[in-house]
């Protein structure tokens, strides 16, 4: 394990996550006509309630206490099994996309056993739409991963974007392409953005995500928007670096290889966040009816990919 990509990752994931929130909220309202947020807001806003006092429900057991902690420790997990600016990721070799995805549905699940547990209304409905969803979204990611898995001969995801920089590798591939439109809407529903969800909204007959967040606060909430925070930078980046892992730097770079790289990640995160903040703000929330048909599109899209890779490969 080499522990200054691990320590290097580690201060990514923790400072970049919520600046990449802050400046996705920051663009979605210059594009609205309104001031909105600065983009570091969501750093003085984790200041904030980490400093609080939590009100905590007479009803609640161990698990709502617990649940902010593995929501935010299986982001962290998960980010450092992803590689960001340097192959291999720092603990590539604790798993490869399974270990990912099933770290991802560890947190949600006790995210939604955070919102089931003080037994309240909009807590268990936020809970049952949150693994409604999910039992779509995660085949459609699953197999949208394993697309590019095939054609890289690995579920390693750091083999993965090695295999990128061969000769033979297409980078445009039509399967490819597919997978990354599937990817896409995952990433939009698991991070609750419109079409799918509000998050700057907290109307009952809508909200998902939010509804299982109402009853916590201060250092608990803190933990729960971080940990949100790193998840959608954990799923942009995979969906970057495994279709597009442009500029990544190998093994044994150097800090000027390094920097390269990461002004690489950079440009190509800020290009996603301004494809998200363009569909949310060309688009209407759906009914929560219609959510699982655009989440069973991506599902097809993504059997299509890979039913293609084996036709074709």
């Amino acid at each position: 394990m080499n522990l200054p990509a691990l320590v290097l990752q580690l201060l990514l994931l923790l400072l970049l996550a919520p600046l990449v929130s802050g400046v996705i909220k920051n663009w979605k309202a210059k594009l609205q006509n309104r001031r909105g947020p600065r983009p570091w807001q969501v750093y003085f806003d984790l200041a904030k309630f980490l400093r609080k006092d939590m009100v905590i429900s007479e009803h609640t057991s161990w698990v709502f206490g617990f649940a902010p902690y593995v929501v935010f420790l299986s982001a962290l997990l998960t980010g450092l099994m992803v590689p960001m600016v340097h192959l291999p990721a720092p603990l590539s070799l604790f798993g490869g996309v399974l270990a990912v995805v099933g770290l991802l549905a560890l947190g949600r699940f006790f995210l939604a056993l955070g919102g089931l547990d003080p037994a309240s209304a909009f807590g268990g409905m936020g809970s049952s739409r949150e693994m409604t969803l999910s039992a779509i979204a995660e085949p459609a990611l699953m197999l949208a991963i394993f697309t590019v898995a095939i054609t890289a001969k690995s579920t390693d995801l750091s083999q993965m974007a090695l295999s990128t920089q061969s000769a033979t590798w297409k980078l445009l591939n039509p399967a490819h392409v597919l997978a990354f439109a599937a990817m896409f809407v995952v990433l939009l529903a698991e991070t609750g953005r419109i079409p799918v969800d509000n998050p700057a909204t907290h109307l009952e007959l809508t909200m998902i995500h939010e509804a299982m967040l109402l009853e916590y606060s201060g250092r608990h909430l803190a933990f729960m928007e971080w940990g949100a925070s790193v998840k959608q930078l954990v799923l942009m980046t995979l969906l970057l670096n495994v279709f597009f892992p442009i500029g990544l730097a190998g093994p044994g770079a150097g800090a000027a290889a390094l920097g390269i790289s990461l002004l690489a990640y950079l440009a190509k995160l800020l290009a996603l966040s301004a494809a998200v903040v363009v569909v949310e703000t060309t688009n209407a929330k759906l009914r929560l009816f219609r959510v699982p048909d655009l989440l069973s599109a991506a599902f097809v899209l993504a059997t299509l990919a890979l039913l293609s890779t084996f036709l074709f490969h």
